[in-house]
């Protein structure tokens, strides 16, 4: 991965949020949102980490530690001075710290941070959010304990509080477990996937698959992705869309990789390849969504072309893709 862009988002303090062009707007501060995700990604990499990989794992592991309060709720915000803004709770930013230190857990190549992260991993799994896209997040976090400590018993509560928030939908109507898709969406049937597995249901699993199939069949036109836009879609809703944004993308990816990994059906391998290539221009567009000298992701695709802007969301997106396309490389040659 090119991290060149990741760097330059990222101060001793954390990694700004947004971006002017390709330059760090610095007033608006740092978010656990984007660290977290970033973590993930590079704790991913970690035996293969260069000296700057471990000097931005370092930043962001020293920055979700002081965000989680004693109780494990977590403050999402913080200036560019590095002062919290705002108060600690448990929404989306909570379930992504959450998924973070249990990547920590399962992908640190020390005892000790691993240990650390799966201390501030239990602090917060104490906790249950009301909202659903969180408790989403915070699972997959679980799941990457559990491929580490098996029956984890904080892990495991965390994975049968999630399913319970899952509607019951009648065979052959709306598959979807919400009324809307809104964003970052093939989160929902990949956490299905690993909770079924770990929690030993193959009907979640199954029930996981197939939203994941219809998710891919409703955003796929003509061997290319046509994404969900930034304010969501529901039946009736017209195709293509915009403002599509990245991170739709690297949830579909992820989604993907763990539906191979429980089916072992090479479909799922050539879809992580469509989802590389939208980046490339198999878009609505026709446009690049990445810059490869430096490993920036542009922010979204819109209806005259694309913003040029490109933000931790949208660069951490894309280097998750090319990562998880490299890996299935590798597997293949």
């Amino acid at each position: 991965m090119n991290l060149a862009h990741l760097a330059k988002l990222t101060s001793d303090v954390g990694l700004y949020e947004h971006s002017l062009g390709d330059e760090p707007r610095r007033e608006h501060g740092y978010c656990v949102d984007d660290v977290a995700r970033a973590l993930i990604v590079l704790l991913r990499a970690e035996g293969r980490a260069t000296a700057t990989d471990s000097a931005l794992i370092d930043v962001y592991e020293r920055f979700l530690a002081q965000s989680q309060a004693l109780d494990g709720r977590v403050t999402n915000r913080c200036s560019a001075d590095g002062e919290w803004r705002g108060v600690a709770s448990t929404e989306d930013h909570w379930g992504r710290a959450l998924w973070a230190w249990g990547t920590a857990v399962r992908e640190s190549r020390s005892a000790d941070r691993a240990a650390e992260a799966y201390e501030r991993f239990r602090i917060s799994a104490r906790r249950r959010s009301v909202h659903f896209r969180s408790m989403v997040f915070a699972s997959l976090g679980a799941a990457q304990v559990l491929e580490v400590l098996p029956r984890n018993d904080p892990a495991m509560a965390l994975l049968r509080d999630t399913i319970a928030l899952l509607p019951t939908v009648p065979e052959g109507q709306w598959v979807w477990p919400e009324a809307r898709l809104t964003y970052a969406n093939a989160a929902i049937p990949e956490m299905m996937m690993v909770a079924g597995f770990h929690l030993n249901d193959n009907n979640l699993i199954r029930r996981g698959r197939h939203a994941l199939e219809w998710l891919w069949q409703l955003q796929s036109s003509a061997g290319r992705l046509s994404l969900v836009p930034h304010h969501g879609w529901s039946p009736g809703d017209v195709f293509p869309s915009f403002d599509q944004q990245p991170i739709e993308v690297a949830a579909l990816v992820d989604a993907c990789v763990t539906a191979y990994d429980v089916t072992s059906d090479p479909l799922w391998q050539e879809r992580i390849s469509i989802g590389r290539r939208w980046f490339d221009g198999w878009n609505d567009q026709g446009i690049e969504m990445h810059d490869p000298s430096t490993g920036a992701g542009f922010d979204a695709l819109t209806s005259d072309g694309r913003n040029n802007n490109r933000g931790a969301e949208s660069t951490i997106s894309y280097l998750s893709v090319e990562q998880r396309n490299a890996s299935l490389l590798e597997s293949v040659a």
